[in-house]
């Protein structure tokens, strides 16, 4: 079975809560704050494994949570971190944030390491609450929320030369002659119903990895047929061998499939259409095939296209074709990673803002994950512990961003499940 979506649902641990604690020893009646910080929540950390080729563990095991951090401890004992979390996931996988789609990893290269989700930092004891007028500190802070995502994962076939065409065209064919790979071969549309990899190893000891990609129609970029459910897979390829049925035994005409199938590339993704393409006039054992040949060839190099004329069935101009392709990836880049190639930006935590401020009526609403750590982190059953919570708001220019908002005197402020009046 193959398996190139899955959704997860990830969360890093959350920070162990301070202490509040003091010193107590023989003949010492009131020693002073000696309460221990919390321990780190566990990462969740993504780990690419080239020994996987499919997300198919992630249809059995939806929720993936790293441990949390162990409180603090009396006598300035800090609590254990916890354990990091670390999840394998094949080359080629993509990860974005379900809620809002911003990419949160590109997984590409064998042993690539990616913490996805940071864990919550610990609190503090209340050892670090002591000043020279507060020598008692009643109170800690809490530790920090793990990051907390629901993903999705997408995996994008990772091969040096991408094998594409009508269905029927010859490319399982070509797979199965030129190296180990066994798909599924018989006369009938979309016989392919999943990426095969196959590694072409040639004399001298070069060697690529060829990627049958599942046969395409008119109208695929918009999801007919297979559809972009596998036109994904040609996006990280460096080469793309366009395989033809050049004696057209199912009534097609070769140049309209060549053009067809090029077309359903660029409205896919225009940068496709750019990459280097390799033709493979096939099938030219039939009799058609060898009349359509010489028109077909002299139509398609005048627009720079190098053509091949083989025959996949029987083994014929195979082996100069895969030859010519090794020497042309010698002198080809590796493909461009989908992130820098779209556009799109990879997530960071440093892009979200610490908080944000908006208006229901008369009720002021503080969001944000700046000031969701601080209300965890306050125990409003302390008017010391109040105090830092006041002290911290009006530093970061939260009540700055109220007024500026028009807040009055006696109107409500909301911060999640904390309510209370604004007093100047």
């Amino acid at each position: 079975m193959f398996i190139d979506r899955a959704k997860i649902h990830i969360k890093a641990g959350d920070g162990g809560d301070g202490k509040v604690s003091f010193h107590r020893e023989k003949y010492i009646a009131a020693g002073g704050p000696d309460g221990g910080d919390g321990g780190k929540g566990g990462d969740v950390v993504l780990l690419v494994d080239e020994g996987l080729r499919t997300l198919i563990d992630f249809k059995y095991r939806k929720k993936y949570f790293a441990d949390n951090g162990e409180p603090g401890g009396p006598s300035n004992c800090s609590g254990k971190g916890g354990s990091n979390l670390t999840i394998k996931v094949p080359p080629g996988t993509l990860v974005k944030d379900e809620e809002t789609g911003r990419i949160l990893a590109d997984m590409t290269k064998p042993g690539q390491t990616v913490v996805i989700a940071k864990g919550g930092k610990g609190g503090a004891g209340n050892q670090h609450f002591a000043t020279s007028t507060r020598q008692v500190p009643s109170f800690a802070r809490a530790g920090d929320q793990g990051e907390e995502y629901r993903v999705e994962l997408e995996l994008k076939t990772i091969a040096d030369v991408g094998l594409v065409g009508f269905p029927n065209a010859g490319k399982s064919t070509i797979l199965s002659m030129v190296s180990a790979a066994t798909p599924k071969i018989a006369d009938y549309p979309f016989t392919t119903l999943e990426p095969n990899l196959g590694v072409v190893s040639l004399d001298g000891g070069s060697s690529f990895v060829l990627a049958d990609i599942p046969g395409l129609i008119e109208g695929a970029h918009e999801g007919v047929g297979l559809g972009f459910e596998f036109l994904r897979h040609v996006e990280r390829t460096r080469l793309l061998l366009h395989v033809v049925d050049v004696a057209g035994v199912d009534g097609r005409d070769p140049l309209s499939d060549f053009d067809t199938i090029n077309a359903e590339l660029k409205q896919y993704n225009p940068k496709l259409a750019e990459r280097p393409q390799v033709v493979a006039a096939n099938k030219v054992d039939l009799p058609d095939g060898g009349d359509n040949l010489e028109g077909f060839t002299k139509a398609l190099e005048e627009k720079g296209y190098r053509v091949f004329p083989i025959s996949a069935a029987t083994n014929k101009g195979v082996r100069e074709l895969m030859y010519y392709i090794a020497e042309q990836l010698r002198e080809l880049p590796e493909a461009v990673p989908l992130t820098e190639e779209s556009g799109e930006v990879v997530y960071t935590a440093e892009e979200e803002e610490p908080f944000t401020v908006r208006r229901e009526g008369n009720v002021y609403i503080v969001e944000g994950s700046w000031v969701r750590k601080v209300v965890g982190s306050t125990n409003f059953n302390i008017y010391e512990s109040i105090q830092y919570f006041q002290r911290s708001l009006k530093n970061r220019g939260v009540i700055d961003a109220l007024e500026k908002l028009g807040i009055n005197k006696g109107d409500t402020v909301r911060i999640y499940d904390i309510e209370f009046e604004y007093i100047r």
